[in-house]
């Protein structure tokens, strides 16, 4: 069993690397959208320390996952919510994990419905390995070299906890 980092000095760092890049690329009045669930308790830590004037905005991409199919519908279903136009706009998409990449680009997908942004930066409290898609994110809380029997937990939203466990 591998030990997680404490994660609030992790959202502490992301934060002042999000604030950095934003100086770098001149972007200003940012909007931040995270995935549900564990996204979305990420962006709201960082949406808050970051001071974002904008409302924090969610995605639930289970419609728009590629093995919708096989899966059928997650039994928590959530709304997604995007309270102004994305047309033009920075967009910050915020999701806990990033593992094959599978879940960005079902959020991706479901972003371009809503309009086009001006740019997405990903960001993501853990990266591990295991990609399928050639995603990056801009910004990653922790970097993970986890076996193919271990996966990544988050617990939350108060208070966030991360986990590596072993699969059944």
């Amino acid at each position: 069993m591998k030990t997680a980092p404490e994660i609030e000095s992790v959202i502490d760092r992301m934060a002042r690397d999000l604030r950095q890049l934003f100086t770098e690329r001149g972007i200003t009045d940012p909007l931040m959208v995270g995935i549900h669930t564990g996204g979305v308790w990420i962006a709201g830590r960082l949406h808050s320390q970051l001071g974002l004037q904008q409302p924090l905005g969610t995605l639930d991409i289970s419609f728009y996952r590629d093995d919708f199919t096989r899966v059928g519908i997650n039994p928590q279903v959530k709304p997604s919510r995007l309270p102004y136009s994305i047309d033009d706009k920075h967009i910050v998409l915020v999701d806990d994990v990033l593992h094959t990449g599978r879940t960005i680009r079902a959020a991706l997908n479901e972003l371009f419905d809503y309009g086009r942004p001006a740019s997405v930066t990903l960001v993501v409290l853990v990266e591990r390995s295991g990609r399928e898609l050639p995603i990056e994110a801009a910004v990653v809380g922790v970097h993970m070299k986890l076996t193919e029997h271990e996966h990544v937990k988050l617990g939350g939203p108060d208070p966030l906890q991360l986990s590596v466990q072993e699969s059944p």
